[in-house]
């Protein structure tokens, strides 16, 4: 402690007449303190280091008064003069030097360091602010701001001269690669770029972050003003992305955001972007040298080690980046054209006349092999190289062709597995985006050079799935330019006869189509790219992009289709990728129901799914933990093949024979306990609850139901009847005459805990039909899920339905199991879910997961029911019990019992509850853990309010989840409840991914708070 605080109280309410509690805040070389008034104001207390000299804090006072004039959306402090009307109040510090002290006003917000998600929007927000910055600057200079000062950048070749304080050699070079970037790419252009007086230090811990605590958070202020210098204006947005980008996995897509901020308010020139990489390199430079000079007083200064290991780090990543794509992605964020080299080449296209790639092959097809293709088909088409071969023959013979060509901007599948995945910024991300041109045809097939030039390289890049023998050739545009066609996919032979610089002519037999698995194990096929900057590269390149950075690669590497169908006569391609988001929301919106809700925020478009997973139009992989209809897993290939295959011979209704409705009906009552022993096929769940309330009725002869608290059966008129959830909700009219509710038995929020709760809580339905046989009426029947999803997935008390199905009982009713959600093994312990409460339903009703997605639901119940229901009327239904559902019906059911599916849900379920019972000891937000194996809930509570629900919180979690690659979802009546209901696939690497990525959004909504 440099000053005493009583010493410090006394001189503010001598001099400021300010009163109150004083708390330290972290600082450099100055002393900062917090000041919270009696009065409920709050203050920054600044008393300057003992070498500060008054010109420059003059300096910041002039700057901020100037800035201050301009109105902008950003906020600065401003300074709170003495009673006396003084800037500046001196105190002495504990070794009697005279420090100066200031007082400042206080800048709501958090700063950036303790907002732990720095998305899209956030990281525009303060580019934004930084161009802001500099604008309301434009016109500001001060003789003091011209100094010489190690932060700034124009300065920076001051750690030439203490390099030898760096201990490791690869840290060295590290350093040394960036300065000659820095010597050789921007000291050349000093005099081409803006100077001016620049704010140069926005940094962590002098950001100000506000609004929403959410969704809405942006950049509203900046402070902290002692490293003002007059230098080059760039700067400021160089060392804004160097700290704001430390810890993103994706450099590049963070500082696109930053640099469109930036540009927004205050335009970049050329120059400005092309020395901007190196300037951002050179900053974090600074910083490390630095840290590695004062390691002594850094020991003992946390704050001067804060970010040397992320700067570390960062630069790290920086050298994987070659300059030129950096300075392509960021002048594609400032609006202007990515590759500058393109309208040379554009140009130079319109008079070539290059030669055919390939010999004649006669007609030609496009393919369509993007991620959403229909005609590709299912993953497990490009899982095995041999099947993809086939499929490649049978769409070429079906089209009638020898020649496909496809793929240039194609979105494609093939890349997204666990083998190629990227660490992103929020969870992980895969190169989808094709850009090359494939040419399928014959292994052996002549490759022709198209222009005339050389042998740049050429390598045998041997691993699966990636080129295999690549050839590259130089081009020459004339003028000094170049650029360069890649050709993959060839044969190993090919390469033996070639030779660096060797001249090729044009149309000249460069090489052949290779076969699997020398070209790299794929179907034979030529992969053709044009390049514009190889970036370095030799012998390779990539030939797929992030679909965050594919516009720019797409510039580098331009089409080649344009002068191809000169020699290969073919249709424009049918496949122009899918459509972006906000178009086809603003179609859905004109043409569907308003009430037909979508799922997060920023609602995704999904067009494939396999296993576990979905994949939006760019192939992002998101792993789906609600989707329990896809009950195998989506795209299974047993379920497709029953549904194809049947589709493709007999599709009718069950007025005929057919064997597959016995089979199913069989095999699938097998499963029942006794006497459940008849079937009925319906198309839905809603369904299969609109006949089960019929076969009660007509049954009993009675009409009023048994249901419970926000339950939900179904959409039909007769389901909205009996689901609380609906007719108790938003737009609900509430019960009907018929309709009886019963509380739901919740242990976690209910009256009744403990061994007794089941049969407290059952004694409300005796209630219910004591009042009925006051009326001289009967229950017809009594409805209820074996675990309660709409109530919140609230697992019943033991004993809740033997008592409750006995009373009902007692008076002629019948009980309803809603199995649709927790059928089929999915609870784990028992094969159906009311098999854990040891009863057996008079009706179970079935739902999609039964057909694995197919339009399929089943009804059920005993022989006494059905030969009651039998009463002269007949019971028809078009397409319940059809071929291709029982089809479909039947594979599920098999699949189910044959991989042992039921075992694996309980034993994962118990390794998932037991993981989220690891991450409620760290957040109490988790206040409830329930469920039975893949059918789980999280009740998210407020963390000081007992057990008030934290709906914005979850809310929050589930589209934070959403953009980490994790699908989730709320439900309850309170709507903080997260439901865990995935595919039966689902692995137990795929449950470690959720519980990583959901702690990670945890320990954010701790730091919202």
């Amino acid at each position: 402690m440099q000053i005493a605080l009583e010493n410090l109280q006394q001189l503010l309410k001598k001099k400021y007449g300010l009163e109150g509690l004083l708390q330290s805040l972290t600082a450099e070389k100055d002393l900062n303190y917090q000041l919270d008034t009696k009065d409920g104001e709050r203050f920054v207390v600044k008393i300057a280091h003992a070498q500060e000299e008054e010109r420059l804090l003059e300096m910041q006072h002039t700057l901020l008064r100037h800035v201050a004039k301009e109105a902008g959306e950003l906020m600065l402090p401003s300074l709170i003069l003495t009673l006396e009307g003084a800037e500046i109040c001196m105190i002495n510090d504990n070794n009697g030097r005279a420090r100066m002290l200031r007082v400042l006003s206080w800048l709501e917000g958090d700063l950036w360091v303790d907002v732990h998600h720095h998305g899209a929007e956030l990281l525009t927000s303060l580019g934004e602010a930084c161009g802001e910055m500099c604008q309301r600057l434009s016109d500001f200079d001060h003789a003091a701001a011209h100094r010489s000062f190690k932060w700034n950048l124009s300065e920076a070749l001051w750690i030439k001269d203490k390099l030898y304080h760096i201990e490791r050699m690869e840290d060295l070079e590290l350093v040394e690669y960036f300065m000659d970037l820095y010597t050789t790419t921007v000291l050349p252009r000093r005099d081409e770029l803006r100077k001016g007086v620049i704010y140069n230090d926005a940094n962590d811990y002098n950001i100000i972050v506000g609004g929403e605590q959410r969704h809405t958070r942006r950049v509203v202020g900046l402070i902290d003003f002692g490293d003002v210098v007059y230098s080059e204006v760039v700067n400021e947005l160089a060392i804004a992305i160097a700290y704001a980008c430390m810890g993103k996995e994706d450099f590049l897509v963070a500082t696109r955001s930053l640099i469109r901020g930036f540009h927004r308010r205050y335009a970049l020139t050329e120059t400005e972007l092309l020395v901007l990489f190196p300037l951002i390199a050179i900053r974090l430079c600074v910083s490390v040298v630095n840290s590695a000079v004062n390691r002594e007083e850094a020991r003992t200064n946390a704050y001067l080690l804060v970010s040397e290991a992320s700067a570390w780090a960062m630069l790290r990543r920086l050298r994987a980046i070659p300059p030129a794509l950096a300075y392509y992605v960021f002048r594609d964020a400032a609006g202007l054209e990515a590759c500058p080299a393109r309208v040379a080449f554009d140009r130079w296209c319109e008079n070539s006349d290059p030669a055919a790639l390939l010999p004649a092959l006669g007609s030609a097809t496009w393919l369509d092999l993007s991620v959403g293709s229909t005609a590709l088909g299912g993953n497990d088409i490009f899982e095995d190289v041999a099947v993809f071969s086939r499929k490649i023959e049978q769409l070429l013979a079906d089209a009638g062709s020898s020649l496909g060509l496809g793929g240039y901007g194609e979105v494609r599948p093939f890349y997204t597995s666990d083998a190629y995945s990227v660490a992103a910024n929020d969870g992980y991300r895969w190169r989808s985006v094709h850009l090359g041109l494939d040419l399928w045809t014959a292994a052996g097939t002549p490759v022709y050079a198209p222009w005339e030039g050389r042998v740049h390289s050429f390598r045998d890049n041997a691993n699966d799935n990636d080129y295999g023998p690549t050839i590259i050739l130089e081009h020459s545009m004339g003028d000094g330019q170049y650029f360069y066609t890649l050709y993959g996919h060839l044969s190993k032979q090919d390469l033996l006869s070639l030779r660096q610089g060797q001249r090729i002519q044009k149309g000249d037999c460069i090489a052949h189509i290779g076969p699997p698995p020398e070209n790299g194990n794929w179907p034979p096929h030529l992969h053709f790219q044009i390049i514009l900057d190889l970036l370095g590269k030799e012998g390779d390149f990539p030939g797929v992009a992030f679909p965050e950075e594919a516009a720019v690669w797409l510039r580098i590497c331009p089409n080649p289709s344009n002068w191809l169908r000169k020699h290969y006569p073919v249709s424009e391609n049918p496949t122009s990728g899918s459509a972006p988001a906000s178009s086809l929301l603003e179609r859905r919106q004109r043409c569907l129901a308003p009430n037909l809700r979508l799922s997060y925020r920023r609602p995704l478009q999904i067009v494939r799914g396999f296993g576990s997973y979905l994949y939006d139009e760019t192939a992002r992989r998101y792993l789906d933990t609600v989707n329990n209809v896809a009950h195998l897993g989506h795209q299974h290939p047993a379920v497709v093949k029953a549904i194809s295959g049947q589709q493709a011979i007999l599709n009718t209704n069950t007025r005929y024979l057919h064997p597959h409705i016995i089979e199913f009906a069989e095999e699938l009552l097998a499963t029942f306990p006794p006497p459940l022993s008849v079937c009925y096929f319906v198309n839905s769940g809603s369904e299969a609850n609109e006949l089960a309330i019929r076969l009660a009725r007509i049954y009993s002869g009675q009409r009023d139901m048994l249901v419970m608290e926000s339950g939900y059966h179904g959409n039909t008129q007769g389901c909205i009847e009996i689901s609380s959830y609906k007719f108790d909700g938003k737009g609900g009219s509430g019960r009907s005459p018929y309709t009886h509710v019963l509380p739901v038995p919740d242990i976690y929020r209910g009256p009744w805990k403990g061994e007794e709760a089941g049969g407290k809580y059952a004694a409300y339905a005796k209630d219910i039909i004591d009042s009925l046989q006051a009326l001289g009426r009967q229950p017809a029947g009594f409805i209820a899920e074996s675990i309660l999803s709409c109530a919140g997935q609230i697992p019943l008390p033991v004993g809740y339905l033997a008592e409750v199905y006995r009373q009902v009982r007692s008076v002629g009713g019948l009980c309803i199991a809603d199995e649709v959600q927790v059928g089929m093994g999915r609870t784990g312990k028992s094969f159906w879910g009311f098999g854990m409460q040891g009863v057996v339903p008079d009706i179970v009703t079935l739902g999609k997961p039964v057909g694995n997605g197919h339009p399929l639901g089943v009804v059920v119940t005993t022989r006494a029911v059905a030969e009651a229901f039998d009463n002269g009327m007949e019971y028809f239904n078009t397409f319940g019990g059809n071929p291709v559902s029982c089809a479909a019906g039947l594979a599920v059911l098999r699949i189910v019992q044959q991989e042992s599916l039921q075992e694996h849900a309980l034993q994962l379920g118990e390794y998932l509850k037991k993981g989220l019972q690891d991450l409620q000891e760290q957040y109490s937000l988790l206040g409830d853990i329930r469920g039975e194996g893949l059918f789980l809930g999280i009740e998210m509570i407020k963390e000081t309010s007992g057990l008030a629900p934290a709906t914005a919180e979850a809310d929050y979690l589930i589209n934070r989840m959403r953009e980490k690659g994790v699908l989730m979802s709320t439900d309850g009546p309170r709507h903080n409840v997260i439901k865990i209901k995935p595919p039966m696939s689902l692995t137990f690497s795929q449950a470690d991914f959720m519980l990583e990525q959901l702690g990670a959004v945890l320990k954010e909504i701790r730091k919202l708070h």
